[in-house]
């Protein structure tokens, strides 16, 4: 067997060469755009990364900045409830009702609510101020006069005063 002579034929060496040229010219062709497009990808992730490394810097600060602002709110805590709670009510069960007990509270809370909104350092220093303010005064409720004395007051953001009620 024997391989057909195709260099005497002009139309098989034109094809031949053709595709030959074909091939180099895609091949240049296909690094070109390879290329072009490698360079477009690598430049839009260096600039990514910049973009990150800037972001996770702003984190950094960011984070700081909250932790500082934290420290110094929990610094400056303010007053945002009050609740008053009378713990004997039961003794004197025969001169209250649940109506009037509410309605001591109430009174109270009233008369502490230059509290709110107060922040918790000059809260805690007029604690006496408070504490007076509560025992010196005198209920009347149901013909019958009553005192208050506190048992115990949590300051924090909701101010909680446990009271005991006494005949005055």
């Amino acid at each position: 067997m024997r391989i057909p002579a195709y260099y005497r034929k002009p139309a098989w060496q034109r094809f031949f060469s053709g595709m030959a040229v074909g091939a180099i010219l895609s091949w240049v062709l296909f690094l070109y755009i390879n290329g072009v497009w490698m360079e477009k990808n690598a430049k839009k992730i260096h600039e990514q990364q910049d973009k990150i490394a800037e972001l996770e810097s702003d984190i950094k600060i960011w984070q700081e900045d909250y932790a500082e602002l934290n420290k110094k709110n929990e610094e400056k805590l303010t007053v945002q409830e009050i609740k008053v709670k009378i713990a004997n009510d039961k003794k004197y069960k025969q001169y209250l009702d649940a109506l009037s007990i509410y309605e001591i509270e109430e009174q109270t809370k009233t008369q502490l609510n230059m509290l709110l909104a107060k922040d918790l350092d000059s809260v805690f220093k007029s604690r006496e101020l408070i504490t007076k303010l509560i025992e010196s005064q005198s209920i009347p409720v149901n013909d019958k006069r009553f005192k208050l004395k506190i048992k115990s007051m949590v300051i924090y953001t909701s101010v909680s005063i446990q009271v005991e009620i006494m005949l005055d």
